[in-house]
């Protein structure tokens, strides 16, 4: 209730951030701190940030740029700002990112390198807050008028001052299906994945579609197999490539109909995976160990991805992905 209030109340907003975080970015990568084997993202307040903005000869306008995240149950708000983009509205220069690094004691770490070494929290916040911060950066115009829109305090909305369009940050939704034959799931890669990586499919769902016709659709386009039943697990927000709602769901596909025609314009390669060969993967804590032949042992997405979970379901029961939508 306090996070909508701030949301819709510009007066609200800007007093809280009297007594917020803000968290720092730059071209989208946050600021980070080494602690041991993870990394912290550190809480700037609005005074601390005023300093180092007046240090580096900016004004503190550029705090205008800033976008809610979040509060704690305490109502102390989170924000986000970053230093490296500019605003069509903003008479600030991009600030040089090492010399802001010496200054805060940390590093700007690309968000896709540092994700699975942040707690569930931090990973959470920071990937919206880097979804927020990526989604005004590419809406600065109308669509309609071409004029600079105008963002609210908290960022949860953009308007062209000329027609009065209202512009929310959208996510795109995508399913993400783990497709079993009841002993087996079938994993897949594509080449971008990390070397020896297999993951469930996934794939965009296209407009008009339901839930259940993207999972049938993609799962017939990557690896040539015909759905019989499927049903959600969870869902997840991702913030690549462009903040993405993560749809998850189990498939069983039609018995006798399990041979693989993977699409090799989607994917580098799908196989089917037994029952101890997916335990195995699970347990493996460094993906990056040869085998004794020399050889790399395939390895699963970490536990923050929802594909991890999918994947453990599946493992501790399963039969799960066989039950009636």
């Amino acid at each position: 209730m306090y996070l909508f209030e701030l949301k819709e109340d510009d007066d609200a907003c800007k007093k809280a951030q009297q007594t917020g975080a803000f968290y720092l970015f730059h071209n989208l990568a946050p600021l980070l701190q080494k602690s041991e084997h993870q990394y912290l993202p550190p809480q700037h307040s609005l005074l601390e940030l005023e300093k180092l903005l007046s240090k580096f000869g900016q004004d503190t306008q550029r705090i205008e740029d800033s976008v809610l995240i979040g509060c704690s149950e305490q109502r102390e708000a989170w924000f986000a700002l970053d230093l490296g983009l500019t605003s069509s509205s903003s008479i600030n220069a991009s600030l040089q990112k090492s010399e802001m690094e010496t200054e805060l004691t940390g590093s700007f770490i690309e968000l896709r390198k540092a994700l699975f070494r942040l707690n569930m929290k931090d990973a959470s916040l920071l990937s919206t807050a880097q979804a927020l911060l990526r989604w005004h950066d590419a809406h600065q115009f109308c669509s309609r008028s071409g004029q600079p829109t105008e963002k609210n305090v908290a960022g949860s909305k953009r308007v062209c001052p000329s027609n009065k369009i209202i512009y929310y940050p959208q996510m795109a939704p995508v399913v993400i299906t783990l497709v079993s034959d009841g002993a087996r799931c079938l994993l897949a890669r594509q080449s971008s994945f990390p070397k020896g990586m297999y993951s469930a499919l996934a794939g965009f769902c296209d407009i008009g579609e339901s839930l259940e016709e993207a999972v049938r659709r993609e799962v017939a386009e990557e690896v040539g197999l015909e759905v019989e039943r499927l049903h959600y697990s969870a869902s997840q927000h991702w913030p690549f490539p462009n903040s993405s709602l993560m749809i998850a769901c189990h498939a069983t596909v039609k018995p006798g109909q399990t041979e693989i025609q993977v699409n090799l314009r989607e994917l580098e390669a799908a196989a089917w995976f037994s029952h101890d060969e997916v335990v195995t993967a699970l347990k493996r804590n460094h993906p990056y160990t040869q085998q004794q032949n020399g050889t790399l042992p395939f390895w699963l997405p970490p536990k923050l991805a929802i594909a991890h979970q999918l994947i453990k379901e599946w493992v501790e029961k399963p039969t799960c992905s066989s039950l009636p939508a």
